[in-house]
């Protein structure tokens, strides 16, 4: 009977180890080319982004986060921030902040963690200040916090985005000293090679974005990591996906596993888009998912099964 006690009180704490990411791992920091934990162990975050908040609000919610941790196994999902598209920040602040500030608030009651993303292709460095000046001051205390002050830089040189991302991390670093910062580079995060010939210095805590699709981003890309790991550059995939860069077309599925080992193998977080019932490919979800969770599988596409199948796999979900 102590035998079995024992066996249930370990798999009790191993499931409550999983499901409370935050809690076990605490405030995470950039150690060389790792993301560790408070322990100084290396912590691989694996999940989900929601798509533009302003074209698909409905699962900007506390149930799609509840669901997205204790059904697909994510232990971070991603809250995309539409910048300048209609009902976006720009011409909808608040009602956006809410949307955004639903999924943190979710998050930080699930203990997974959530990047705030400021999903803008353009620079708009007041607004950007203003939107992370108050994301940090309401939440730059929670452990469960990481800043992506620019999602894909577009056609802007990397001495511009660096120049940018300078003075939003000064921003945010007057506020909030120690969660992570991530910083986009060039041609949709894709030219981290010249971030890693000119990293910004002076700061802890910074981890640099790259971005694939597979089907259109293959070798030649994860040759730019190798290249940017080697040259000391600490890696981040904080949007990715099985399909063309456009985020249409067929699943290239050996390429999409090509990545995750890859990202794997050198110990890199990974986030999949995303969270939306557009009809395109990268899309996971069909119009007939709920806007809460508790999605069946008839309510995935192609896109959505594998991602949930990747992420489940690899945080130990099997």
């Amino acid at each position: 009977m102590k035998k079995i006690s024992s066996v249930l009180l370990f798999v009790l704490a191993f499931y409550t180890g999983f499901t409370q990411p935050v809690k076990e791992n605490g405030r995470l920091q950039v150690s060389g080319l790792h993301l560790v934990n408070e322990k100084g162990q290396p912590v691989v975050l694996r999940g989900m982004s929601y798509g533009w908040h302003n074209w698909w609000p409905r699962f900007y919610n506390a149930g799609t986060v509840s669901w997205l941790k204790k059904d697909w196994g994510c232990n971070i999902v991603r809250a995309a921030m539409g910048v300048e598209p209609e009902h976006g920040y720009i011409n909808k602040p608040g009602w956006s902040k809410e949307k955004i500030k639903a999924v943190i608030d979710a998050a930080i009651k699930e203990g997974i963690y959530v990047i705030v993303d400021w999903h803008s292709h353009n620079i708009r460095q007041k607004e950007a200040q203003q939107f992370f000046t108050e994301i940090a001051t309401t939440y730059g205390k929670h452990p469960n916090i990481i800043y992506e002050i620019f999602n894909e830089p577009e056609q802007q040189s990397w001495a511009d985005v660096k120049t940018y991302s300078i003075e939003l991390i000064k921003t945010i670093r007057a506020i909030d000293p120690d969660n992570v910062i991530l910083v986009g580079s060039p041609h949709w995060d894709q030219d981290i090679h010249l971030a890693a010939d000119d990293p910004i210095k002076g700061y802890n805590n910074l981890m640099y974005t790259l971005h694939f699709y597979a089907a259109t981003h293959k070798q030649h890309l994860r040759d730019r990591g190798d290249y940017a790991l080697k040259k000391g550059l600490p890696i981040f995939i904080s949007e990715s996906a099985g399909m063309e860069a456009t985020g249409n077309g067929p699943l290239n599925e050996p390429e999409w596993n090509a990545w995750i080992t890859w990202a794997e193998n050198n110990k890199i977080s990974w986030i999949t888009w995303s969270v939306s019932d557009k009809d395109e490919t990268c899309s996971v979800l069909l119009p007939t998912a709920s806007d809460t969770g508790n999605w069946k599988t008839s309510d995935l596409k192609q896109s959505g099964i594998k991602a949930r199948a990747l992420i489940r796999k690899h945080n130990g979900l099997k």
